[in-house]
């Protein structure tokens, strides 16, 4: 059964493409990417490396897909990756280091979803032949399950200092990448900079319907195209979609501004809800926060079905709104006067 929902919050991957998108996919230049002859997605895979100040780049059908090759491009069998408990390559992505890669991983708790230089270094391996060797640390940036909270320069850089005295790879999950780097102040190049790769995704906020980008060295990049193919990922006439990332580039980053002030919004009307009894901060276009014990999520999201709008739980007592470029002021307000007036326990 088709639903329609007015308002769906219940990810920024649900965006459709604009008009203005649409006829740049429609015009746009094909060949065959497998051979390296689609301009279209050169020119997008140039435009990104050339961004974040690195020599090369690779179209990903996925953002799964893209931190899989990457981690596997890092790795070899018996080694080990180091990430935040929470997040997705750990959470979300099927155990993909394991199926992939042959790797062991280990999963940080941590207080607010991130690494940090000193967790790093603490959770080396020692060189044992019962230890898998510690080779790679991947962060995600922003952090989906703690809020959309970023890492400041100044935190990157400590990790990255780590991760070189160390002998590690750092991989960045840039899964919302231009939403940090629009609310920490620093730019692509800076974080290209300090790491060795970064999958950076346009299907979420930047509203492209589908991919993601994985920049890095070109020896490095030269290799993942080899894993690319393996894993099924190496497309024909793809310039189609890789127009929607260059339209989404050159048109939708400056605008994640406003996503994130809708979510500001947003926690603020949620501050004043009985029936709410926590809110994670909200650094940028992510909300999450906890009901009251006696009211379950299973029934608030039922009351928010009715009135046209969709969102998901996001644990036991947790829900999740996501905001995005098909989320306007006016349901913003919608929003609230049904969060206030509608919703009972």
């Amino acid at each position: 059964m088709k639903v329609n929902y007015r308002i769906n919050l219940i990810s920024d991957t649900v965006t459709k493409p604009t008009s203005e998108m649409l006829h740049a996919m429609i015009k746009a230049e094909v060949g065959d990417d497998v051979f390296k002859e689609d301009p279209t997605v050169i020119q997008l895979e140039e435009k990104l490396a050339q961004l974040f100040g690195k020599e090369a780049a690779l179209f990903c059908p996925s953002g799964t897909m893209a931190n899989q090759i990457a981690i596997k491009g890092h790795t070899n069998p018996l080694d080990e990756l180091i990430c935040d408990s929470n997040s997705h390559v750990y959470q979300y992505e099927i155990g993909g280091y394991a199926f992939h890669s042959g790797i062991a991983i280990n999963p940080i708790q941590t207080a607010e979803g991130k690494l940090n230089d000193q967790l790093i270094a603490d959770n080396i391996k020692a060189s044992q032949d019962w230890l898998p060797n510690t080779k790679l640390v991947v962060i995600e940036n922003t952090g989906n399950r703690s809020g959309g909270n970023y890492y400041t320069l100044d935190e990157l850089k400590l990790i990255a200092n780590q991760c070189k005295t160390s002998g590690l790879k750092l991989h960045v999950d840039g899964a919302r990448i231009f939403n940090a780097i629009l609310e920490a102040g620093y730019t692509t190049n800076e974080v290209g900079d300090l790491c060795d790769s970064i999958s950076i995704c346009l299907s979420k906020g930047l509203g492209a319907p589908i991919g993601s980008v994985l920049v890095g060295p070109l020896e490095w990049i030269s290799k993942c195209r080899k894993i690319r193919k393996v894993m099924g990922g190496g497309m024909r006439q793809a310039g189609i979609i890789a127009a929607a990332g260059i339209y989404a580039l050159d048109h939708h980053v400056d605008r994640l501004k406003s996503d994130h002030l809708h979510a500001k919004q947003i926690e603020s009307v949620l501050k004043t809800l009985q029936y709410v009894s926590a809110i994670k901060p909200v650094s940028t276009n992510i909300v999450i926060f906890d009901l009251v014990n006696s009211f379950s999520t299973q029934s608030f999201l039922s009351q928010l079905n009715h009135h046209g709008i969709h969102a998901s739980a996001f644990g036991k007592h947790s829900i999740r709104f996501v905001t995005h470029l098909d989320i306007h002021e006016e349901m913003i307000q919608e929003l609230e006067i049904v969060l206030k007036e509608k919703i009972k326990m």
